[in-house]
């Protein structure tokens, strides 16, 4: 804990906000220095090295970088291509299907039309069986007539 001789108070200013204040602690040593942390770093100077190897990783990052973009765009591409393929094999599939379909359709009809002609052409041959024989009792009707 600090003591009192260790700490001074300045005050600022006074406003009907609040008050402030500054704390400046006293050295522990009265030979000791007093180092600011708030004062800027001195840079040390960079060597041509240095700045080489700085470059050289920079450069490493930014292929690295492209590296990893070109591997995304080619999945992507991968990725289109199955899409692709998927909606043509999808397409034949259903092309296929439905050609199919309109066989069937077709082959149905047919067999409804031949059996339609089928019953039309029994039904003719009923009706001129019968005309026969109508033909046939008129001409005997005649002949005992006769």
């Amino acid at each position: 804990m600090a003591n009192c001789d260790d700490i001074q108070v300045k005050e600022l200013s006074k406003r009907a906000s609040g008050q402030a204040f500054e704390v400046i602690l006293s050295p522990t040593t009265p030979d000791a220095k007093v180092e600011f942390p708030l004062s800027p770093n001195k840079k040390k100077e960079t060597s041509l090295d240095e700045i080489k190897r700085k470059l050289e990783a920079a450069e490493e990052r930014r292929r690295s970088h492209e590296a990893e973009v070109l591997k995304h765009l080619a999945e992507a591409r991968e990725h289109e291509k199955e899409v692709i393929q998927k909606a043509i094999e999808e397409n034949c599939n259903f092309s296929k299907q439905a050609q199919e379909k309109l066989n069937q359709k077709m082959e149905a009809n047919k067999e409804n039309r031949t059996a339609q002609r089928a019953a039309l052409n029994e039904k003719f041959k009923e009706k001129d069986k019968k005309l026969q024989e109508v033909k046939k009792n008129k001409e005997q009707m005649k002949e005992t007539e006769n």
